[in-house]
């Protein structure tokens, strides 16, 4: 029988959440047919199998698992499915055999009989945990419970073989809520009297329900009731990228003014051009792009990361364009963007914007990005500070365009300005070098024209 893996689909896909299987347990699978349809980082997905054979289910509907982990496997016409018993063992992963460094590895697969469970006997819920002591855990359970304080040796799995899946986690926090309490590892106490005496003054100082308080409200007190909403992956990854951007990049930002007044002149020549053609006419969030890009060209560290000790810089300049789809931030990627009119910038802009929206976008369209531009503006948002998407170098957030007065010639005059702010990774741009890069983009944005050569 051959394994099916849990194939990488993205740059940056880590795991991925098993949501459809589109064949039945035990269908004929062909070659090139759709399998399964799978969460990433990045996008849905569905994946096609690369054998023929009969499928064998392992990994089910809402699993979540590491890349590589075995998810199905594909077996010839006459071959029996395999015993349900060995299926926990095939489907472990390699992360947890690397966690275990005990090395008499092949004699435990014998001393782990999973029905244990049912006795109740025994205090920390055996279908989680291994003869040698350790807890079979999925590598996303052990961060849950890491993150959330909790036991895993508190929990029984529900994976193959008695492993703790995030399903469990999930669970036990949803049971500590019900019950009132902040966590699952005092669910055991009770085999053990040396707690006690810790639990009581804890259950002194908590003051009694109140007597109005609606049946079924959750123990939500002041707050009211409390629902917990579970994060797509697409979320999961903008948290951890955004959180991972704060704590480890040193960054700095810098404020400028544009005069766009010779802009949205050129803009109206530009749109009268377009009611005579099929092509849309570029927004100011266009030029913004063609602006970056060109003053990439001339500022080469600007499209660069900064990785382990080195400088990476890139020859390629893929500007990504922050837009806000399926509750939460998406960049497509308009590759090669300084190569591009802005004719073209704007076609390809507004495709991966109603991609994004209607979810149809594609892992290839969110990656490759080398510099990221966020604009607000249309939400009457003046000036704001965007977070760096790692590990690029930096990211130009833009603000509303509207008339302002300002000083020139002495005199004051009412223009059109717009407000931009350049957030920097202080360990590849230093203050001169993010000033001209800046300064650039200003000056191409007041100057469009030569942004058309």
């Amino acid at each position: 029988m051959a394994d099916v893996a849990m194939p990488r689909l993205s740059d940056s896909m880590e795991e991925g959440t098993i949501l459809k299987w589109l064949k039945a347990d035990g269908d004929e699978v062909k070659r090139g047919e759709e399998l399964v349809e799978i969460e990433t980082d990045k996008a849905n997905m569905t994946y096609e199998a690369d054998a023929d054979g009969t499928l064998e289910i392992v990994a089910q509907e809402g699993d979540t698992l590491e890349i590589g982990v075995t998810i199905a496997k594909l077996g010839s016409g006459g071959e029996a499915p395999a015993e349900s018993g060995a299926e926990p063992e095939d489907a472990e992963p390699a992360a947890d055999a690397e966690e275990q460094p005990d090395p008499g590895g092949a004699g435990e697969a014998e001393p782990r009989p999973a029905p244990e469970p049912a006795t109740g006997a025994a205090p920390a819920g055996a279908g989680g945990s291994e003869a040698n002591g350790r807890v079979k855990a999925s590598p996303v359970a052990k961060r849950m419970a890491r993150e959330l304080g909790l036991d895993l040796t508190a929990l029984a799995g529900s994976g193959p073989g008695g492993r703790i899946v995030k399903a469990d986690v999930e669970a036990a926090v949803q049971d500590g809520g019900d019950a009132g309490e902040t966590g699952v590892a005092e669910a055991p106490p009770a085999a053990e009297p040396a707690p006690e005496p810790e639990t009581a003054p804890a259950k002194a100082d908590v003051p009694p329900a109140p007597v109005a308080a609606p049946a079924g409200s959750g123990g939500g007190g002041a707050k009211g009731e409390v629902t917990q909403q579970e994060l797509t992956k697409l979320q999961q990854v903008v948290a951890r990228r955004m959180a991972e951007s704060k704590a480890t990049a040193p960054e700095f930002v810098l404020n400028a003014e544009i005069d766009m007044t010779a802009a949205k002149e050129l803009r109206v020549q530009l749109k009268e051009m377009a009611l005579s053609s099929d092509r849309p006419a570029p927004s100011f969030n266009d030029m913004v792009v063609r602006a970056c890009a060109l003053a990439l060209r001339d500022f080469p560290r600007a499209n660069g990361a900064y990785r382990d000790g080195r400088f990476e810089l890139y020859s390629r300049i893929n500007v990504g364009i922050a837009v806000a789809g399926q509750d939460a931030l998406v960049v497509p990627t308009i590759p090669d963007a300084d190569a591009k009119t802005l004719g073209e910038i704007a076609r390809d802009s507004r495709a991966l914007a109603e991609r994004v929206r209607s979810g149809a976008i594609t892992p290839p369209e969110l990656s490759g990005g080398t510099f990221t531009v966020s604009n607000l503006g249309m939400y009457g948002i003046r000036s704001f500070v965007a977070v760096i998407n790692p590990p690029q170098a930096a990211i130009l957030a833009v603000g509303e365009l509207a008339d302002r007065a300002v000083v020139q010639d002495g005199e004051v005059v009412v223009r059109p300005m717009m407000a931009v702010t350049l957030s920097c990774d202080h360990r590849i741009l230093y203050g001169a070098d993010a000033a001209q890069f800046l300064g650039r983009i200003r000056e191409l944005l007041e100057q469009p024209l030569a942004m058309a050569l």
